[in-house]
């Protein structure tokens, strides 16, 4: 179902977690809940992995990950703010060590001349420290968008569980 750089990456992800004693969640938008199903696609991920919230409508974003509804009235639900409160609010109701949110724009269709087709933001908190990153992987099609989307998720995910101590 998930390429081999994914599984990979997903493994890897889950390898150290396990190590750490770490604890993740997801909150999707645009992914639709693709970084949770890598990671429980891994045999063993239910020890690590603690859910996934697929807020994928800003009012899903509001009610179920804690997002306040003016934050997006705001920037937006594709930005850098609201990133960052889907990952904060996520870890918190899902009582997780480290949550990774991601929220964008996969096409084919919703671009505009400032928050282009292939747009997508990432957010990854320990409850202590909010990573965030902004990718603009063009318009290559809204699955590849999609799949390039849960590789960052996943990487940052990684990169946020080795720093943790």
């Amino acid at each position: 179902m998930f390429d081999l750089d994914i599984r990979s990456l997903a493994a890897e992800l889950l390898n150290i977690s396990r190590e750490r004693g770490i604890t993740v969640a997801t909150i999707e938008s645009c992914t639709g809940g693709l970084v949770a199903g890598a990671l429980t696609a891994i045999s063993g991920s239910s020890s690590m992995v603690l859910g996934g919230l697929v807020t994928y409508s800003n009012e899903a974003k509001t009610v179920l990950a804690g997002v306040p509804a003016e934050l997006i009235r705001q920037h937006g639900a594709v930005s850098e703010p609201v990133a960052r409160a889907m990952a904060e609010g996520g870890r918190e109701r899902l009582s997780s060590r480290l949550a990774v949110s991601v929220t964008g724009i996969a096409g084919p269709d919703g671009g505009s001349e400032a928050k282009p087709v292939g747009l997508v933001h990432f957010a990854c908190t320990n409850g202590a420290r909010t990573l965030h990153r902004e990718k603009r992987f063009g318009a290559k099609g809204r699955d590849e968008i999609r799949r390039l989307s849960v590789l960052e998720a996943l990487d940052l995910l990684r990169e946020a569980a080795l720093t943790i101590e």
